[in-house]
C-alpha cells in the first residue's frame, strides 16, 4: 500500500486515534479499579477497627482482661483471613497481636509501630521487611481512664493480583481490538474510496482522442459525487476548447494551402525568367525556400488535424512492419548519402501488425529524416525491427549530439525545438515528432526517446502485434 495515499493515511489516523482512546480508557479503568478496590479495603478495615473499639469499651472487657483478645480471634480470626490486628495501650505495651497469616506473606511482629497517630480514624500504607504492602486503619479509643491504639490492616496483594490480571487483559486485548478495528477501517475506507478508484481508471482512459467520455458519477449527494460532476464539467469545457482548436487548425491549414501553392507557382515562374538580375534572382530563390517551408508546415498541420479527428487509420490492413522498414530505408538512402551517413536497417523475420500502412510509413520517414538531419557527416543511422512478446519494436538510433535532459520530456510537443537556431538551419518546424506520436497513439502504441552514451539518441516505437488467426 502506498504510504502517501489517502487510504493509508486514513487507516493510520484512525488506528492512531483509536489506540490513544483505548490506552486512555485502559489507564482510566486501571486507575479507577485500583482506587475503588483500595477504598473498599480501607472502609472494611475502618469498620473492623470500630468494631474492635466497641469490644474494648464493653463491660465484659472491663471484667475479663482476656475477653478482647479471645473475641477478636473468635469473631474475626485475623490470621485465617490474612489480616493484621494490633492493640497497644498508652505506654506502648502490647495488648493484642494477631498471628501470622496462612500465606506467611508478612510477620505481624515485624510491622513497624505507628507513631503520632491522630484521634479518630486514619489510614496508612505500610511496607513490611518482607516487601508486603499493608493498608492499615487506626483508631484511638479512651475507656476507663486508659487509651488504646487499634491497628487493623489488610494485605494489598489480592488487589494487586486483580490489577495485574486486568493489565494483562488490557495488554492482550488491545492488539486484538486494534487489529479488528483496523481491518474494519480498511474495509470501510476501501469501500468509501472505491468510487475514487473507479473515477481514476476512467480518467486514465480519457485521452486526446476520447474527450467525449465522462467520469462515472456515484449515486448520492456526497462530496465524491460533486467532485465527479465538477470534473465532468471541466472535461466538457476541455473537449469544446480542443474541438474549436482542431477546427481552427484544420480550417487554417486548408485555407493556406491554396495561396501558398499559388505563391510557389508564381515564384517558380519568376525564376524561369532570363532577364532577372542576379540579386533579384537570389532574393526570389530565398523567398521560394521559405514558401516551401511554409507549405511543409501547413501540410503537417493538416495531417495532425486529420489524426486528431480520428482519421489516422483510414485503411487498416495486416502487413509486415519489417518489410515496410526495409523498403523505406532503401528510399531514404539517397538523403543519407548526401551527408555521407551510413544508413543501416536490421530486421528479423516477419513482424506482422495491423494498421494504416501509409501512416506508419510516414512514421518511419519522419524518424529517419530526423535522425539524418541531426547526425553529422560520416555518422551512422541504424534502424532495427523485431518482435518481443506481443509487441513490435522499431528502434532508430543515430550518432548525433543527442538531446539535453531538459529537452527530452518535451520532444513530442508540437512546435517544440530543442535548438531553435539549429532546427531552422536543417528546416525543422517541430511537428515531425508530434506526428510520430499521434500515429503511435492512433495505433494503440507509444514512442519514447533516450540518449545513448557516449553520443547519439534512440527513438523506440512500440506497437501491438497482429493477433494470430
Amino acid at each position: 500500500m502506498n504510504s502517501q495515499s489517502i487510504h493509508f493515511r486514513l487507516i493510520v489516523w484512525y488506528a492512531g486515534v483509536l489506540l490513544l482512546v483505548l490506552i486512555g480508557f485502559g489507564a482510566f479503568t486501571y486507575a479507577t479499579l485500583r482506587f475503588f478496590s483500595n477504598q473498599v479495603l480501607r472502609e472494611a478495615m475502618e469498620r473492623r477497627a470500630q468494631q474492635i473499639a466497641a469490644l474494648i469499651a464493653s463491660d465484659a472487657a472491663a471484667q475479663d482482661p482476656d475477653y478482647v483478645p479471645r473475641e477478636v480471634v473468635k469473631r474475626y480470626d485475623p490470621a485465617a483471613n490474612d489480616r493484621f490486628v494490633r492493640i497497644t495501650d498508652t505506654h506502648g505495651n502490647l495488648y493484642f497481636l494477631s498471628g501470622p497469616p496462612i500465606d506467611h506473606s508478612f510477620a505481624p511482629e515485624e510491622v513497624r509501630v505507628l507513631r503520632d497517630v491522630p484521634e479518630g480514624t486514619a489510614s496508612y500504607l505500610v511496607t513490611t521487611p518482607d516487601k508486603c504492602r499493608l493498608l492499615i486503619a487506626t483508631r484511638r479509643v479512651h475507656v476507663r481512664e486508659e487509651s488504646f491504639l487499634i491497628e487493623v490492616g489488610g494485605n494489598l496483594a489480592a488487589n494487586d493480583r486483580v490489577l495485574h490480571r486486568l493489565l494483562l487483559t488490557l495488554l492482550g486485548g488491545l492488539p486484538v481490538i486494534l487489529g479488528v478495528v483496523i481491518a474494519g477501517g480498511y474495509g470501510l475506507t476501501k469501500r468509501a474510496l472505491q468510487p475514487v478508484q473507479t473515477m481514476m481508471r476512467a480518467a486514465q482512459e480519457i485521452t486526446l482522442h476520447h474527450l467525449s467520455r465522462r467520469l462515472p458519477t456515484p449515486q448520492g449527494d456526497d462530496e465524491i459525487a460533486h467532485l465527479a460532476q465538477v470534473l465532468n464539467q471541466m472535461i466538457a469545457r476541455l473537449d469544446e476548447s480542443f474541438q474549436n482548436t482542431a477546427r481552427f487548425t484544420a480550417d487554417a491549414s486548408h485555407e493556406l494551402r491554396t495561396p501558398l501553392t499559388i505563391m510557389r507557382g508564381e515564384l517558380e515562374a519568376m525564376l524561369l525568367g532570363q532577364s532577372l538580375p542576379t540579386g533579384m534572382r537570389d532574393a526570389i530563390a530565398s523567398l521560394l525556400e521559405e514558401v516551401e517551408r511554409l507549405v511543409r508546415i501547413v501540410e503537417r498541420l493538416f495531417a495532425l488535424s486529420r489524426m486528431d479527428a480520428g482519421e489516422a487509420q483510414a485503411e487498416r490492413v495486416r502487413f509486415d512492419l519489417a518489410k515496410l522498414a526495409e523498403n523505406t530505408a532503401d528510399q531514404m538512402c539517397l538523403l543519407a548519402e548526401v551527408k555521407h551517413i551510413d544508413l543501416v536497417c536490421e530486421t528479423s523475420s516477419c513482424v506482422e501488425i495491423e494498421g494504416d500502412r501509409t501512416r506508419l510509413k510516414q512514421l518511419i520517414v519522419n524518424l529517419l529524416d530526423n535522425a539524418i538531419k541531426y547526425t553529422p557527416e560520416q555518422g551512422r543511422v541504424s534502424m532495427a525491427v523485431r518482435a518481443e512478446n506481443s509487441t513490435a519494436l522499431l528502434e532508430v538510433s543515430d550518432t548525433g549530439p543527442g538531446v539535453s535532459d531538459t529537452a527530452l520530456p518535451h520532444l513530442f510537443e508540437r512546435f517544440y525545438r530543442a535548438d531553435e537556431v539549429r532546427s531552422r538551419e536543417v528546416g525543422g518546424a517541430g511537428l515531425g515528432l508530434s506526428i510520430v506520436q499521434s500515429i503511435c497513439t492512433a495505433h494503440g502504441g507509444s514512442v519514447s526517446a533516450a540518449n545513448t552514451p557516449p553520443a547519439g539518441c534512440r527513438f523506440t516505437v512500440e506497437l501491438p502485434l497482429a493477433s494470430r488467426n
